[in-house]
């Protein structure tokens, strides 16, 4: 392991890599596709193993293998998010669902702390369909939540984001693409262990259906691209 660590600079992931949700490596939280950076939390490697790292585009923090420092290059480029409208987002809506039914047609399942194709979670496939038209969302499906307008379901639009989870907590999203229809990545509890399409109906004849209808939560509409929250540190 040859590359300087600092926490005072950006590093560009010159490969995928994995980001854990704890310190023995074993839990995946998230994935940082090539091309995206990073920057690192602590310099101290625990156990000559990890080291913390956050996510720049969407602050999203998790341990890192040591053995992945050789995948990150230092970058004098700090990322700097886009500002993008509304009126933006509308323009790319088709794109960003044009994403995620081709992210169905590929072989795939699901796969808890997955962005990156083509095994994704279900708030994973949300970011990377967004993520590939510039657009920016947090990385779990609560926080999606609460970024986005809350709309009524009978005025969802295709591109919106429906919730699903408890009356204390959403663990669910998907994408609506109209005529009642969502596109999502579920389970194997409760779903289809990878991407597939759904109707948002208490009417609805699948059991996938049926039960994430049960869970329904709210709508909400993504306004904007995630801004950092702390830009400078």
């Amino acid at each position: 392991m040859n590359l300087p660590l600092s926490e005072n600079i950006e590093y560009l992931c010159r490969s995928n890599i994995n980001l854990y949700s704890t310190t023995d490596c074993n839990g995946l939280a998230s994935q940082v596709a090539a091309g995206r950076q990073v920057k690192i939390l602590n310099t101290t490697i625990i156990n000559q193993n990890v080291l913390r790292v956050r996510s720049v585009e969407d602050d999203y923090p998790g341990w890192l293998n040591a053995s992945d420092l050789i995948h990150l290059q230092p970058t004098p480029d700090t990322y700097q998010p886009a500002i993008i409208t509304r009126k933006m987002i509308e323009q790319r809506l088709p794109a960003v669902i044009d994403f995620a039914k081709i992210a169905l047609s590929v072989p795939n399942q699901y796969l808890w702390g997955g962005t990156v194709a083509p095994n994704y979670d279900c708030s994973g496939l949300m970011q990377a369909a967004f993520a590939s038209q510039g657009i920016w969302l947090p990385r779990d499906s609560y926080q999606q939540e609460a970024f986005t307008k809350r709309v009524a379901i009978s005025e969802l639009q295709p591109g919106d984001l429906i919730f699903f989870g408890t009356p204390q907590k959403t663990d669910h999203v998907a994408i609506y693409l109209g005529r009642q229809g969502y596109i999502h990545s579920s389970g194997i509890e409760i779903g289809r262990n990878g991407i597939g399409i759904n109707i948002l109906s208490a009417d609805a004849e699948d059991e996938v259906s049926q039960a994430y209808w049960k869970k329904f939560r709210c709508c909400g509409r993504v306004m904007s691209s995630y801004q950092r929250l702390n830009c400078g540190q």
